[in-house]
């Protein structure tokens, strides 16, 4: 009975999504994704990205059923001295290093929000790398302070 209930329990682990504190895909960690609540059109994920191996990785593509388009995206400064946020194609995650997914830097970009995130809820966000493979991880949708004064930076984006 007990390897019944153990094999049970592994068989649920190994499909379910990852919990919004951290997800694992070959030798890539994905530490607390997060988003903050929005009532507007878009809305971002952030997280951190960290690489245990020896070989750089990318993020290609990300996407999630709570928006009608998922980008990655980054924030330039233009000639005019004016952040502006624009597509990228891939994040590059170094070997055994580390990117962040955070306001005013890279992020993962939510187009056309079908609901709006509300606070203490939950969205399950599909992250897809050229060399782990696709991981789905829960994005936690939670007040966090603003250092970078860009609160509310993707509702007319």
């Amino acid at each position: 009975m007990r390897t019944l209930l153990t094999a049970i329990a592994l068989a649920a682990a190994l499909t379910a999504p990852a919990t919004a504190h951290e997800a694992k895909v070959g030798e890539l960690t994905i530490g607390h994704p997060w988003s903050r609540p929005v009532k507007a059109a878009n809305g971002a994920a952030y997280m951190s990205i960290s690489n245990a191996g020896g070989e750089p990785d990318r993020l290609i593509a990300a996407s999630s059923d709570v928006a009608e388009r998922t980008e990655l995206h980054t924030h330039l400064i233009d000639a005019e001295g004016v952040a502006r946020m624009r597509p990228v194609q891939a994040v590059d995650v170094p070997a055994n290093g580390e990117v962040m997914l955070q306001p005013g830097g890279l992020h993962v970009m939510l187009i056309g929000l079908r609901e709006q995130l509300q606070p203490d809820s939950e969205f399950p966000l599909t992250l897809t790398f050229e060399r782990a493979g696709t991981v789905t991880v829960e994005v936690a949708v939670e007040m966090k302070p603003s250092h970078d004064g860009m609160d509310g930076e993707h509702a007319a984006h």
